[in-house]
């Protein structure tokens, strides 16, 4: 079943939520879930054609599941503290990876394709950025050892580092997409007598 590709059907909220509470945490997972989504399309592409379309959903949890393992390892022995803090949201990988291929992202053009993954990384950006700063007001302080992150403020609110205050920051970045895809279509809009 072929349906376009956008955030709404990627089946990707959980992993949104959960890995967005620091930017470090964000960078983590799009960089392991961009490796295994490509390491997966690459090896999948191979074997597509020699499915059958009973066989085809197998094969794909398989695969998904093998790649997004072996990522995990490599997180283990490279990237500890960020394992054990997010490691439980790695294995939605393998889902995300099965959901993508019964949607046809596979399928749809390179183009395409890289759009859908800069606006899903985009948002997962974004959102953990303003996690970050409203929630412990500093922004970075986890990603390269050398560098101490951006501090704005002394002290954020606890509740933009828990799921409710993501669901909040989440509500208020989809409210400013409507009012400014909103504000676009008023000024396009021509009135004639």
């Amino acid at each position: 079943m072929n349906r376009p590709i956008n955030l709404t059907n990627a089946l990707m909220l959980v992993v949104l939520l959960g890995t967005s509470t620091t930017l470090a945490s964000a960078v983590g997972m799009l960089l392991m879930s961009g490796a295994v989504v490509a390491v997966y399309g690459v090896c999948f592409g191979a074997l597509r054609s020699r499915l059958s379309d009973s066989d085809r959903m197998l094969a794909s949890l398989l695969l998904a599941a093998t790649l997004t393992s072996c990522a995990n390892l490599l997180a283990q022995r490279w990237a500890l503290q960020w394992q054990q803090s997010l490691g439980i949201y790695a294995g939605l990988i393998a889902l995300q990876c099965v959901m993508l291929e019964y949607n046809g992202f596979f399928a749809q053009a390179f183009g395409l394709r890289l759009k859908f993954f800069g606006l899903s990384s985009g948002l997962l950006i974004a959102l953990a950025g303003l996690r970050e700063l409203f929630g412990q007001g500093h922004i970075g302080r986890g990603l390269p050892e050398h560098w101490q992150g951006l501090v704005l403020f002394d002290e954020g609110l606890h509740l933009f580092t828990l799921v409710p205050g993501a669901f909040i920051v989440l509500g208020l970045l989809l409210a400013a997409r409507q009012a400014w895809t909103r504000s676009n279509a008023l000024s396009k809009e021509t009135h004639h007598p």
